[in-house]
């Protein structure tokens, strides 16, 4: 096909099988992808249960999308930057072409009316958005659930920004403490597997059997093989001896930080953390000084979160990373949107060292032991000085 060749396929859809007792999908759709600054068009195949997927070159894709015209399929839509194309077959192999105003250009009339550019675009379906009610089978954003269409698109943005981070020349292996209903763990998984082509192994850990197994029957049923889900205790998984990323979103309390701790011990790369429930440093900060801060439990609680997550960075920096604190989605939707994005930086002896003493004069001032410090400490050694606490 000739738009391939050019570049100007922005998305095909093939259906209407010719034979129903073939074994070729019920439907496929093509769109064009990025695999470390080569164009190629990803090919998914849509069949009865579940959905493959294909990343094909584009010097071979456009032979591909003809093979399926001729030999499969009597129906196709190709959306281009000039025009939408709709190839029609008769049941006798006769061609109809019809040609219409272009609908998958973004159209731009002014800046603020321009659409945003996200990772998972609009229009074009995602497997997992569909199977989990985001999408519809079209590939639109119902309403009910546009915030988190947008939450879902913040964290990937945020995941995007630290790929350089990862290894790159052999799998790397993930981990999500505390999934839940695994929004998230399939968008990575969609980014990472399908959009970036790593090689890698997703692992999802939650508490709840029966969401872990509803996600791991849709990993199933979506066909992807390398994402796995487990029943487990973020303190007590230890089935992995190292880890290159680890994600932990919304893990209550003390459970952010074994997430952390495990996450600091497996040498990861990368740790993306959304903490909740901050309870532990509300029990333990006394100061003079902040009495008028302290005396009020409102005031207290919102402070000792941020002074928690403040600890949390502080003692990441000094044991080798580099940190952000980042706001994950729009206040309006939730109070808990931060989130702490680490990756492992080479930080010399004496930088550390400042670090941990910047940390150490915070600890001191709020008379606080926080539980990461402890969890870290069995880990591997923090440069305290000897005399020091």
């Amino acid at each position: 096909m000739q738009w391939v060749e050019e570049g100007a396929v922005l998305q095909a859809t093939f259906s209407q099988l010719r034979r129903k007792d073939g074994d070729a999908p019920s439907r496929t759709t093509v769109r064009p992808i990025r695999l470390k600054d080569q164009l190629y068009y990803q090919f998914e195949y849509h069949y009865a249960n579940k959905a493959m997927h294909e990343n094909v070159p584009q010097d071979e894709a456009g032979a591909r999308m003809a093979d399926w015209l001729e030999g499969q399929y009597r129906q196709a839509l190709v959306k281009t930057r000039d025009a939408d194309y709709q190839l029609l077959f008769s049941k006798k192999g006769k061609a109809a072409v019809l040609r219409k105003p272009a609908t998958g250009a973004v159209v731009e009339a002014s800046e603020h009316n321009r659409r945003k550019n996200r990772v998972i675009a609009e229009g074009a379906p995602a497997p997992f958005l569909v199977e989990l009610g985001i999408m519809t089978a079209e590939g639109k954003v119902k309403d009910s659930r546009m915030d988190k269409y947008r939450q879902i698109n913040r964290f990937l943005e945020m995941v995007s920004d630290v790929l350089p981070h990862l290894p790159q020349n052999r799998p790397i292996t993930v981990i999500d403490f505390g999934c839940g209903k695994s929004y998230l763990t399939f968008a990575l998984y969609h980014l990472l597997a399908v959009e970036k082509g790593y090689d890698l192994n997703v692992i999802g850990l939650d508490l709840k059997a029966d969401v872990i197994a509803f996600c791991q029957s849709l990993a199933d049923k979506l066909g992807y093989d390398r994402l796995r889900f487990m029943v487990g205790d973020i303190a007590q998984y230890d089935e992995s001896a190292s880890a290159d990323m680890v994600v932990t979103l919304h893990a209550c309390d003390t459970a952010t930080d074994a997430a952390l701790a495990k996450a600091v011990g497996w040498g990861a790369k990368v740790i993306l953390s959304v903490p909740c429930c901050q309870h532990e440093l509300f029990r333990q900060i006394e100061n003079e000084a902040l009495k008028p801060l302290l005396g009020h439990g409102l005031l207290k609680e919102r402070f000792a979160a941020l002074a928690t997550d403040a600890a949390r960075g502080s003692l990441l920096e000094s044991v080798g990373y580099k940190v952000q604190m980042l706001e994950f989605i729009d206040p309006e939707h939730t109070p808990k949107n931060l989130l702490i994005r680490a990756v492992a930086a080479n930080l010399s002896e004496a930088a550390r060292l400042r670090k941990w003493e910047e940390y150490v004069r915070y600890r001191d001032m709020l008379s606080v032991e926080p539980y990461l410090e402890k969890a870290l400490a069995e880990r591997l050694p923090l440069p305290e000085r000897a005399g020091e606490r």
